[in-house]
């Protein structure tokens, strides 16, 4: 069993590698998405750090990846015993921040808000900046801009979940995760990873 999943896994970084060499990416539609998405399901994110590391920047698909391997890196180093991946921890959220800024003007509306609120979430915990309050604004003033992105409403759900009272709340979370979750019914939402992960925050709220 352990052979066939290692068998697995080297074949998906394989199958990253050659996507990424000669591709541009288009969010929604890029083949490298329904690896990613098993790989996630399989909670096994060095596929994700492999497309990471090799797809070319100014790519906004590329940033969705980003975001959720920064948040899956950070998590891992905050962990008791896990000290050592901060270093690592803290240069993926810068590179992650360099390349927000970058795409900027290219980013579709309400992205760059949220990336960068992301970004501020992110630094918090890695205790390399202290902007809670502005992280909260830049997700809410994102669902403003795009009130029928599904990745936007997730992702200001998710907000809302790990916010501290008085500026989360899970039950107003569970309305924005239920918005994003009948958006992400549309056929173009197959391969996404955030899909999924706002389907088990419905769940989470549901279970509070």
């Amino acid at each position: 069993m352990r052979s066939t999943y290692t068998h697995f896994a080297a074949r998906a970084r394989q199958v990253i590698a050659a996507l990424t060499i000669s591709l541009t990416l288009s969010a929604g539609d890029f083949p490298a998405d329904s690896v990613l998405l098993d790989a996630y399901l399989r909670e096994d994110m060095s596929v994700w750090k492999e497309y990471v590391d090799r797809v070319e920047e100014g790519t906004e698909n590329r940033l969705l990846y980003e975001y959720g391997y920064c948040g899956y890196i950070v998590a891992e180093a905050k962990k008791e015993g896990q000290e050592a991946l901060m270093p690592e921890a803290k240069r993926y959220v810068r590179q992650f921040k360099e390349h927000v800024n970058q795409q900027k003007a290219q980013l579709s509306a309400g992205h760059y808000e949220m990336y960068l609120s992301a970004v501020y979430v992110f630094e918090l915990r890695l205790h390399e900046s202290i902007h809670p309050i502005k992280a909260m604004n830049l997700a809410k003033e994102a669902t403003r801009l795009a009130p029928e992105d599904p990745v936007v409403l997730s992702y200001y759900g998710t907000s809302l979940f790990y916010a501290p009272k008085p500026f989360g709340d899970k039950k107003e979370a569970l309305e924005w995760f239920t918005k994003a979750e009948q958006r992400f019914r549309e056929p173009q939402w197959q391969y996404c990873w955030l899909r999924e992960a706002t389907r088990m925050y419905i769940d989470k709220c549901k279970a509070y």
